[in-house]
């Protein structure tokens, strides 16, 4: 059997690195018992409070993200980027008078001044 996929699309690969994420996790959290701990707020002195913290963190963030792109999403098309998308009079009229140009036909480039 030929098999020419290489480093992330062989799913044997992609399990290994996992293993070895949660590896690396388990040894983070076993080291929590080979330090003296000098805790502010009591909680912090727990087992494995900082690990947890952390996870929980970062639940919490790719959740809310989750959440917050129901919001922010847009469609596909949104910015017009297909050639058969051009603007119309309105939208360059309305474009151009946020940046300034007050030309009389806004087709029309400004000179250049050759020693800019």
């Amino acid at each position: 059997m030929n098999d020419d996929r290489r480093g992330l699309d062989d799913p044997r690969t992609v399990t290994r690195i996992v293993y070895a994420l949660v590896a690396l996790c388990v040894l983070a959290f076993a080291a929590d018992l080979f330090y003296a701990k000098h805790p502010h707020f009591g909680v912090d002195g727990w087992f494995g409070f900082y690990a947890v913290y952390g996870f929980v963190g970062s639940v919490g963030l790719v959740l809310a993200a989750k959440w917050l792109r129901r919001f922010l999403r847009r469609d596909e098309d949104h910015y017009g980027d297909r050639p058969d998308d051009e603007p119309d009079d309105h939208h360059r009229d309305h474009h151009d008078d946020h940046h300034g140009d007050h030309r009389e036909n806004p087709d029309e480039r400004p000179e250049r001044n050759p020693d800019e």
